[in-house]
């Protein structure tokens, strides 16, 4: 009799940890890459491998952002070095109260990846700060 009474405890255990850790998986802003972005068919082409040009950077997250400037970083990989080093850096305004916003080319930011090779891509907070990042793949 008892044995049961302990799988049973065991199984609940297992239960609330399992749902306690999937509650808060969203919690943080998420940083993901796409061809580009259409007012009527949302994102178009996600994916974290390109071809060569400019790509469209989105964040989602379910709590409100709470930025107003912010940058997006391309740190390029150097595979001399074992090191990411500073690619390019572009500035954006943005809503407090956003909790999805998609960073695309404009008259002042080119998010062009002119050359092959692995980038990592940083959401930064006025100052400096890292928001959120994913690693993105360019090939020719």
């Amino acid at each position: 009799m008892k044995k049961p009474n302990f799988l049973l405890l065991f199984t609940m255990f297992l239960s609330f940890f399992a749902l306690y850790s999937s509650t808060f998986a969203q919690v943080e802003p998420v940083l993901y890459f796409c061809e580009r972005y259409d007012a009527y068919e949302g994102e178009i082409g996600v994916r974290d491998r390109f071809t060569k040009g400019p790509v469209t950077v989105v964040v989602k997250s379910e709590l409100a952002l709470n930025l107003e400037s912010v940058a997006i970083q391309f740190d390029r990989y150097n595979f001399r070095s074992n090191e990411f080093e500073f690619y390019k850096k572009f500035f954006f305004t943005i809503q407090k109260e956003d909790t999805y916003v998609y960073f695309a080319k404009n008259e002042e930011s080119d998010m062009e990846f002119e050359y092959p090779g692995f980038y990592r891509v940083f959401l930064l907070d006025k100052d400096d700060n890292t928001v959120t990042s994913a690693i993105i793949e360019i090939i020719d």
